[in-house]
């Protein structure tokens, strides 16, 4: 982030892209201009990524409904390279994701973030929501520590021509980080990676694990967690 443009806050615009990550059904696109007004009035974003953001909220709401939630469950949902589940890219479907989850549930909830059951803590637009609870300082202090991860996700956008590569790189950019194309593995096919295995032999696909293989551990505690617009 360059000296000339450093935010007195970043809060509401953290929740505003947390938002554009999130699964564009009817009740999120209706709250669009409310984003793009947050986006506007807070101004942490330099001019130009603010213009890509506000380009891609227009696009969100012109689109055709189908053809906007088919997008996203293509650019998202089909492939690793583009998961929003940050340990994903760190530890795959190791043990050491399961413990990780645990760890991140602690910090949440000793700044009062509760997930209800169908939350992951490792999903980017949760983890921005808590992000947003920060202040500033510590906010941005906390995006830069996986902005690694920011850059191969924004890559592997940028690689498929995505819309949302212009949110990632917002963040990157609010971390005060260099945007940088990485570069990334090949991935299996989608089909390849979740075949049926061969009967009795177990699980060997990239998307399942052969019985004698750990599986990670997932924690999720029922409560509530706020949303954009409203207050902490």
């Amino acid at each position: 982030m360059s000296a000339s443009h450093r935010p007195s806050g970043i809060g509401q615009t953290l929740r505003a892209l947390a938002h554009l990550l999130e699964y564009p059904d009817e009740s999120r696109r209706a709250a669009l201009p409310a984003v793009a007004e947050a986006l506007c009035a807070e101004a942490a974003l330099s001019e130009s990524g603010q213009q890509k953001i506000l380009g891609l909220i227009e696009a969100l709401q012109s689109g055709d409904a189908f053809d906007v939630e088919a997008t996203y469950v293509e650019v998202f949902d089909r492939g690793r390279s583009t998961s929003l589940h940050l340990f994903e890219h760190v530890h795959g479907d190791s043990r050491d994701r399961g413990s990780a989850m645990v760890d991140l549930i602690k910090t949440y909830e000793q700044r009062g973030l509760f997930l209800d059951d169908s939350e992951l803590p490792d999903f980017l637009p949760v983890v921005l929501e808590f992000a947003s609870t920060l202040p500033c300082k510590d906010a941005i202090s906390f995006i830069g520590e996986f902005a690694h991860i920011l850059n191969a996700i924004h890559s592997a956008l940028v690689k498929r021509k995505a819309p949302y590569s212009c949110v990632v790189a917002s963040l990157i950019e609010l971390a005060g980080e260099t945007v940088e194309l990485v570069q990334l593995k090949e991935e299996a096919p989608i089909d390849e990676t979740w075949e049926e295995p061969e009967p009795f032999s177990g699980c060997s696909s990239g998307g399942q694990s052969r019985p004698d293989i750990p599986k990670p551990i997932q924690v999720l505690r029922r409560s509530t967690r706020t949303h954009i617009g409203e207050e902490k």
